[in-house]
C-alpha cells in the first residue's frame, strides 16, 4: 500500500493560522500530479508547532479531501507515548490509512522503551504503523535488531530511515526481508534507495516537484534499462534542489520554493525563521535547474 513518492506535505499559514484554502489546494495539486501518498502533520508540517487540535484539524482536512484516492498516513509521533496513542486513535477514527510515529525525541530512550513505546502505540491502533527513524534530529537510532522484535507486533508495517546510511537498508532487508516496507526518508538518496531494494520515499521535495518524483520513483522500479536510465536523469536534475532545500532548517526552504511557485506563502512558525537572501539564490538557481518556474520548460 505505501510506496513511491509520498509527500511530507507543508502546513501553510495566513498571519499565524492554518490557511485552509492554500492547504486544500495543495492536497488537490498532488492528487493531479501523480503523488502516491500523503504525510500531514509531520516534522516537514511543523507538527512540533501545531496545536494539539491543529495538528488534528491538518489530518482530518487531509483525509476528507484526498476522498480514499491515495493512502493518507498521518504523522501521529510524540515523545510522550500517551499522546502518541491518542493522536493515532484520532487518525484511525478520521479515516486515516496508516500512521508515521517518530522516534521519540528529547527523552533519550533506551531500545527497550523505543520498543515498549511503539508497543503501545501498536496495542491501541489497528492502523499500520511506519516507525521514523532519524537519529539526526531524535538523538537516538532504533536498532536493526529492535525493528525486527518489533515487526514481530500485528501494526508494525515498515521504516521512514533519515539514518542516510544505506548499508542500514542492506541490514534491514536482510534481517527482516522485504516485506518491512522500507521508505526513504532522504530525497538525494531516494534513486539509490530504490535500486538497492527500497521501495519509495517520504519526501520533502515533492512538495514543489510531485510530478518528478513520481516519475522518477516509478520509473525506478521498472524492469526495464532505459526506465531506470530515465530514472537516473531526473534523478540527477533534481540533485541541486534536494540538497538546496537543506540548506537551513527544513521546511523554511521548502516553503520559500513552495511561494516562488505560487502554492502556498511561506509563513513558518518560530522558533524557525525564514531563510537568508544567499540560500534564496541557490534554491531559485535549483528550480531553475530542475525546469519548475513558469518559464522554464
Amino acid at each position: 500500500m505505501f510506496k513511491g513518492s509520498n509527500v511530507a506535505l507543508i502546513t501553510p499559514f495566513k498571519d499565524n493560522v492554518l490557511d485552509e484554502e492554500k492547504y486544500i489546494n495543495l492536497i488537490n495539486f498532488h492528487l493531479e500530479n501523480g503523488t502516491n501518498g500523503l504525510v500531514p502533520a509531520g516534522t516537514t508540517g511543523e507538527s512540533p508547532t501545531l496545536s494539539h487540535d491543529e495538528h488534528q484539524k491538518v489530518i482530518e482536512i487531509c483525509i476528507k479531501e484526498s476522498r480514499g484516492r491515495i493512502p493518507v498516513i498521518a504523522g501521529t509521533g510524540s515523545n510522550s507515548t500517551e499522546e502518541a496513542v491518542s493522536l493515532t486513535r484520532h487518525a484511525e477514527k478520521a479515516g486515516a490509512d496508516g500512521v508515521l510515529v517518530v522516534t521519540p525525541y528529547y527523552n533519550k530512550p533506551t531500545q527497550e522503551g523505543l520498543y515498549k513505546h511503539y508497543k503501545a502505540i501498536n496495542d491501541n491502533t489497528s492502523l499500520p504503523i511506519i516507525i521514523y527513524n532519524i537519529p539526526s534530529r531524535c538523538v537516538i537510532d532504533m536498532s536493526v535488531e529492535t525493528m525486527a522484535k518489533l515487526f514481530e507486533l500485528k501494526n508494525i508495517a515498515g521504516v521512514k530511515d533519515a539514518t542516510g546510511d544505506l548499508n542500514r537498508l542492506d541490514e534491514t532487508i536482510k534481517k527482516l526481508g522485504n516485506k518491512f516496507i522500507q521508505l526513504t526518508g532522504e530525497d538525494g538518496l531516494a534513486f539509490e534507495f530504490n535500486k538497492r531494494g527500497g521501495v519509495g520515499i517520504i519526501s520533502v521535495t515533492a512538495n514543489i516537484a510531485p510530478k518528478l518524483c513520481s516519475e522518477m520513483q516509478k520509473l525506478s522500479k521498472s524492469k526495464k534499462e532505459e526506465d531506470i536510465e530515465k530514472a537516473n536523469i531526473i534523478d540527477k536534475s533534481l540533485q541541486p534542489l534536494h540538497k538546496a532545500l537543506f540548506i537551513e532548517s527544513n521546511p523554511a526552504p521548502v516553503k520559500y520554493a513552495a511561494k516562488v511557485l505560487g502554492l502556498c506563502s511561506d509563513e513558518i512558525r518560530l522558533p524557525l525563521v525564514n531563510i537568508k537572501e544567499e540560500t534564496k539564490k541557490e534554491i531559485d538557481k535549483a528550480l531553475s535547474i530542475a525546469k519548475l518556474l513558469n518559464n522554464e520548460k
